[in-house]
C-alpha cells in the first residue's frame, strides 16, 4: 500500500509542468544535434598573409638591413700596401693573408695591381672583388706618364749614368727629382724635406727611408742622382749602446730599439751586423741602412 503510493506520487506530473519538461528536453536535442552535426566556422583575428601583414614584414627586414649597413665601418679608398693588423681585421681580410703581406713588404717591395695584391696575399676572388674597389694605387702607377715630350731628350731610366754625370743628391732640387719618372711635387718636395732633416745624405741608401718611395723608384732615382758631398756619422757601437742611443737611429722607433739590445745583451754582443736579421722587422735592406750608423767594435 505504502510503496503503491510512493510511485504514484513521483509519476503524477501536473499538465503545466509536462509541457516545460517537453519544450526543455527538446531544447536540449536541438543543441545537441547543432553541437555534433552543424560546422562552426571560427574567425581568426590576424591574418598573417594578408597584403599589409606581409608589406610591413618587408619594411621591418629593410630597416634592419638599413641599421646593420648604417653600423658597417665606413670603407674609403687606400693603398693595399699599407694595410695594417687593424684594417685587416675591420676588412675581414684572412690572417694567412694578411701574413703573406706583411712578409712581402718586409721585403721593401710593392704592390701595384689588384692582381698583384691577389697573386701575394692569396685571397679568394669573392673577397677580392668585394675589396679592391676601394684599392687606391699612386697616380704614377696607375696612370703613368713620361718625363719627356717630342722636343725633349729621352731619358732612359734603366741605365745608370756614369758617375760623373750623375747630379749630387746633397744638392738636387725638387725639380731635378721630378724627372724621375714615379717623384712627383710631393715625393721630390719629401726627398728634400727628408734630407734637411738628416742634415745631408751619407749613401744612396737613405733613399729606401723616404716615406712612399718604391724600391723600383729608389733604383730609377739612383741611376741618375748619387751622394758625391756625403754628411759625415760617428757610428755608435751597437755592443755598448743603450736602447735610447738607438732609438735616434732614422727607422729604428723606440720598441726596435728595445728588441735589438735585449737581442744583443742576450748574446753578450754580436759580430756582425747581418745577425740582427734574426729579429723579426728587420730585413737585409734595412741592415744597409743601419750600417751608416752602427758598428760591432
Amino acid at each position: 500500500m505504502f510503496k503503491n503510493n510512493l510511485k504514484k506520487s513521483y509519476l503524477n506530473i501536473a499538465k503545466s509542468d509536462q509541457g516545460g519538461i517537453l519544450l526543455l528536453t527538446a531544447l536540449i536535442l536541438l543543441l545537441l544535434g547543432v553541437y555534433f552535426f552543424v560546422e562552426i566556422e571560427t574567425e581568426e583575428h590576424l591574418d598573417i598573409s594578408s597584403t599589409e601583414i606581409l608589406l610591413g614584414q618587408r619594411q621591418i627586414v629593410s630597416l634592419q638591413q638599413a641599421e646593420i649597413e648604417r653600423r658597417k665601418p665606413k670603407l674609403y679608398p687606400f693603398n693595399p700596401n699599407f694595410i695594417t693588423d687593424y684594417k685587416s681585421y675591420t676588412l675581414g681580410m684572412p690572417t694567412e693573408a694578411y701574413d703573406k703581406l706583411k712578409a712581402f713588404r718586409e721585403k721593401d717591395k710593392w704592390i701595384n695591381s689588384v692582381s698583384d695584391f691577389q697573386r701575394v696575399t692569396g685571397v679568394s676572388d669573392v673577397w677580392l672583388d668585394s675589396i679592391s674597389p676601394y684599392f687606391k694605387f699612386p697616380e704614377w702607377v696607375t696612370n703613368p706618364k713620361p718625363k719627356f715630350s717630342k722636343n725633349s731628350n729621352y731619358i732612359d731610366f734603366n741605365k745608370e749614368r756614369p758617375y760623373a754625370q750623375k747630379i749630387d743628391l746633397n744638392t738636387a732640387t725638387p725639380e731635378q727629382l721630378q724627372k724621375v719618372s714615379g717623384i712627383g711635387e710631393a715625393l721630390s718636395q719629401r726627398i728634400v724635406n727628408y734630407r734637411g732633416k738628416l742634415g745631408g745624405f751619407t749613401s744612396d741608401v737613405q733613399l729606401g727611408e723616404v716615406y712612399g718611395l718604391s724600391s723600383q723608384v729608389v733604383e730609377r732615382t739612383k741611376n741618375l742622382f748619387t751622394v758625391k758631398t756625403p754628411k759625415h756619422i760617428d757610428k755608435i757601437n751597437i755592443n755598448t749602446a743603450t736602447a735610447s742611443d738607438l732609438s735616434t737611429i732614422p727607422g729604428i722607433g723606440f720598441e726596435m730599439a728595445k728588441k735589438i739590445w735585449e737581442f744583443v745583451k742576450l748574446r753578450e754582443g754580436i759580430a756582425a751586423l747581418s745577425e740582427l736579421e734574426k729579429i723579426d722587422g728587420i730585413s737585409a735592406n734595412k741592415i744597409k741602412r743601419f750600417q751608416l750608423y752602427l758598428s760591432v767594435e
